[in-house]
């Protein structure tokens, strides 16, 4: 079994609060979450932690499966002395979470699957991104990237925080992006999602067209104790876009998951 390296970030937040772990989507780093973890942080202690060749995140070696990097998550719990958290997920992040929910039940009190899926994309489509960044690095993924990423007036009202995610998609290792695409290739737990029985809320952007309504709603009902929301004015990154409403849906239903 491979086991991939992963980095985290130390817990902000109140001491003796429950921990929150918070997870990037493909072609990120664990700024995707900077400005809702602010806000988070009255009630949580907050812990991003970033993909493969991602951010701080050493390249991988070998190849991985969405299985194998869920177990890296469970282990940065067993290396911050943890029994078990709270979840956010966004995208590739979010499919993780789905993946310690069945992988690590026991570990995981209640998740928000933001802007992902219980498949997401096609496994041929994952394999022609892996030969892309390999073959022509991932700064040439960021044009469609930022097309993908936003809701239509998301670039001009936030400038700062979609240029800063865009630039940490051109600085990803290009192979580990590739294992990353290899990964998300190999998906699909849309069979497995009724032996979930932890609370789960799955979170759809208004504007986003990789993982739409219909893949939150996919999760919501397949799970045991599933329920969706939409965020207006975001595409794909919501944390970013609308990390107030972000924070908001998260409190909610963490708090009512108690």
């Amino acid at each position: 079994m491979t086991v991939p390296l992963i980095a985290a970030t130390a817990p902000a937040g109140p001491e003796g609060a429950p921990l929150l772990l918070l997870g990037p989507s493909l072609g990120t780093s664990t700024i995707l979450w900077d400005a809702a973890a602010a806000l988070l942080q009255s009630r949580y202690r907050t812990v991003s932690w970033d993909l493969p060749g991602h951010g701080r995140s050493p390249a991988p070696s070998e190849p991985f499966s969405m299985a194998e990097l869920a177990d890296a998550v469970a282990r940065v719990l067993d290396e911050l002395g943890e029994s078990h958290a709270l979840f956010a997920g966004v995208s590739m992040g979010g499919a993780v979470g789905l993946e310690l929910l069945l992988g690590h039940p026991d570990r995981i009190d209640a998740a928000a699957i933001i802007c992902s899926g219980a498949v997401i994309g096609t496994p041929a489509g994952w394999t022609e991104r892996a030969a892309v960044a390999r073959s022509t690095g991932t700064a040439s993924l960021v044009v469609p990237s930022a097309q993908r990423w936003f809701a239509p007036d998301s670039m001009a009202r936030s400038p700062e925080i979609t240029g800063r995610l865009l630039h940490s998609l051109r600085d990803a290792d290009d192979e580990g992006y590739a294992r990353c695409c290899e990964a998300l290739a190999g998906y699909d737990v849309r069979s497995q999602l009724g032996r979930i029985t932890a609370p789960v809320l799955a979170v759809w952007g208004e504007y986003d067209e990789v993982t739409p309504e219909a893949s939150a709603a996919q999760i919501a009902s397949g799970v045991a104790r599933g329920r969706v929301a939409e965020v207006r004015d975001a595409g794909h990154l919501a944390p970013a876009e609308q990390p107030e409403r972000i924070a908001e849906l998260l409190i909610a239903h963490f708090e009512e998951s108690r």
